[in-house]
């Protein structure tokens, strides 16, 4: 489907153009295509390969303590419900787990390696190398309507427009993406029935043989934790309890600050700075939105010090298997540059030449029947496409003066409960050389079509 979908954006980019004499110029759909080839490698491969070296470092050591074999046991009923084919004691379901938890948490781009580490895990267990497994496409279609307790962008753009409490919206899109998760289960495991989804020669029993072969030998070796390592990882959980007290309780952390005399010392950092603006937007949030920031503020500093001292307590040598966990980064970066530079330039052609704005105007009319607002189109069509895109158009209708606060903070909701499918699938894809996608995609554009309209729905109950 891909193969459709990108050569109609590109042809029908460049007629588009053609009509409108937008071939040349600053922009025109040439320099517009060169300049997004060189922001998907300079601007996301290379800097996602370092992003992508600390997390698959710490996914190893994950592995090797037997952490992931811990936590895809707690969570093994409803991961073997939706991953049938894939062995319950296999990595890629820990891999998977550790991605959506990320998802779920808003951690942003510290999400995609860890799913694009259970996409390698995944191609293991494929029988059809170049072909999307039924796993591979649930586990996509899962991840680009991921439900997300703290839509962080979303959040700080209303903030920075200086919308009227911006933390409202958390509501919204915990609201639209469980509907728009609930889709794109319901429609992957519909899609993947049908003939022309079907993978065709596929053996039932290829993933579960491939399976065993696949085991990892994380807690092979490994000595039991004892007293004292029971006792460090009780100081590291303590630890974690008192840096999310700091973080939600701004008085708090300055009376801490105080009693320590350690407001020298901030005040010759220059992270004092970002220290402070943390505790400030915390003191704005009222009750438990204040905590859930505080707890996404400390989720990763807490997974890299449990996973590391788990690993350390239990004989990992943490240090020489970090490093051949992180190896694997730029190499899985390289592998992706040519799908995803392959992408954005055909988005940037389609959205460049003004096809995007035609479309728009098609749709509008239509839009106006079912009272889909108008004013929200651009939001809609751009957020599967393009995720600088998207938070551009996001920033124009938060700057629009003409346009009320209940429309602005839809917009928003939009923006942080749905996914730029089509970029998620070129990376993750394209780190195993998958090239027939098969139901992936139709089931990621389904779930963002529920998370758009349960947007609009949820913003005029909530706002309207």
């Amino acid at each position: 489907m891909l193969n459709y979908i990108w050569a109609t954006l590109i042809i029908i980019g460049i007629c588009v153009a053609g009509l409108l004499g937008r071939f040349g110029g600053e922009d025109g759909i040439i320099d517009g295509a060169f300049a997004m080839a060189r922001i998907g490698v300079m601007n996301i491969a290379l800097p996602l390969a370092a992003i992508m070296m600390i997390w698959l470092g710490v996914m190893r050591l994950a592995e090797k303590s037997g952490m992931i074999d811990l936590v895809a046991r707690a969570v093994r009923p409803v991961m073997k419900w939706l991953f049938p084919d894939v062995p319950a004691d296999h990595p890629a379901m820990g891999a998977m787990i550790m991605n959506m938890a990320a998802n779920v948490l808003g951690l942003g781009n510290s999400a995609t390696p860890l799913g694009l580490k259970a996409m390698q895990h995944l191609d293991d267990l494929n029988p059809h190398k170049g072909t999307a497994s039924n796993a591979m496409c649930t586990f996509l279609a899962i991840n680009t309507s991921s439900v997300t307790l703290i839509p962080v962008t979303a959040i700080a753009l209303l903030s920075s427009a200086g919308i009227p409490d911006p933390y409202q919206i958390m509501g919204t899109v915990i609201g639209a993406t469980l509907i728009s998760t609930l889709v794109a289960i319901i429609s992957v495991k519909l899609f993947e029935k049908m003939p022309v989804f079907r993978d065709k020669g596929a053996s039932d029993d290829a993933a579960g043989e491939d399976g065993e072969g696949g085991k990892k030998d994380g807690g092979q070796g490994l000595r039991k934790i004892g007293p004292w390592g029971a006792l460090i990882l009780c100081a590291v959980l303590v630890a974690t309890g008192f840096f999310v007290c700091i973080a939600a309780m701004p008085d708090f952390h300055q009376a801490v600050i105080d009693k320590l005399h350690l407001q020298g010392i901030l005040d010759q950092l220059a992270a004092e700075k970002v220290t402070l603006e943390h505790a400030e937007v915390a003191g704005e949030m009222p009750g438990w939105r204040r905590w859930m920031f505080a707890f996404s503020l400390t989720a990763i500093p807490f997974i890299w010090l449990f996973f590391i001292v788990y690993a350390w307590v239990r004989g990992v040598k943490v240090y020489e298997e970090f490093v051949e966990g992180a190896k694997e980064g730029f190499g899985v970066a390289v592998r992706i540059m040519p799908f995803l530079v392959t992408m954005l330039v055909a988005l940037a052609i389609f959205r460049d030449s003004g096809a995007l704005l035609v479309l728009q105007n098609v749709l509008r009319p239509l839009l106006d029947l079912v009272s889909f607002p108008v004013e929200l189109v651009p939001m809609a069509l751009m957020r599967p496409l393009s995720g600088s895109g998207s938070q551009g158009v996001l920033v124009e209708i938060l700057t629009n003066e003409s346009i009320g606060d209940t429309l602005k903070y839809t917009a928003a909701t939009m923006f942080g409960s749905t996914e730029t499918t089509f970029y998620v699938l070129a990376v993750y894809f394209g780190s195993v050389g998958i090239r027939r996608t098969r139901h992936a995609l139709a089931a990621g554009l389904c779930a963002d079509a529920a998370g758009i309209i349960a947007a609009v729905v949820i913003c005029n109950l909530v706002f309207g």
